[in-house]
């Protein structure tokens, strides 16, 4: 029910700021903020996420617990397609996600209203694989078919001359 809301009002907030704005400033002015909002919001997203990237890859390497970067990608992603729409609020929004504090009080906030059941770290090595009574094991057995030459056939419709 939430997320109808908020399509219902983020539009008619959006509408109402461009219409104070706009009387204020003047239309010119007010798209020119807009695009220079998303333009240097592009770029910000770009080197913010190119560094979260890198934290994402380090947290991989050391087996750390990867929830952080990837939430913090998540949040850049999403920063980076508000600031994309047009409007000064999904602009305040994507622009306070992409400062550092926000975005780790976001998450320890998310973190708080979600339980991980546990965190396991694959490390390419699999467990020799226990047999229970209730394991479905088919046993098969296969044969290599080499492919036939195919015969002559005459020529389809398709093909004649």
């Amino acid at each position: 029910m939430w997320l109808l809301a908020a399509f219902i009002a983020v539009p008619m907030i959006e509408i109402a700021l461009f219409i104070q704005v706009g009387g204020v400033i003047g239309v010119w002015w007010t798209l020119l903020i807009v695009l220079a909002t998303a333009v240097a919001g592009s770029f910000l997203v770009r080197s913010q996420g190119a560094r979260e990237l890198s934290n994402l890859q380090r947290a991989f390497n050391d087996l750390d617990d990867p929830t952080e970067p990837l939430a913090n990608g998540a949040m850049i992603l999403f920063a980076g397609a508000l600031l994309l729409t047009p409007g000064f609020f999904t602009d305040v929004v994507g622009l306070s996600l992409l400062v550092p504090a926000v975005r780790r009080r976001a998450f320890l906030w998310a973190r708080s209203r979600v339980k991980v059941e546990g965190f396991r770290v694959d490390t390419g090595q699999q467990p020799p694989r226990s047999h229970r009574p209730d394991d479905r094991v088919i046993d098969g057995e296969f044969e290599e078919v080499s492919p036939q030459k195919p015969t002559h056939r005459p020529p389809s419709e398709w093909t004649r001359h």
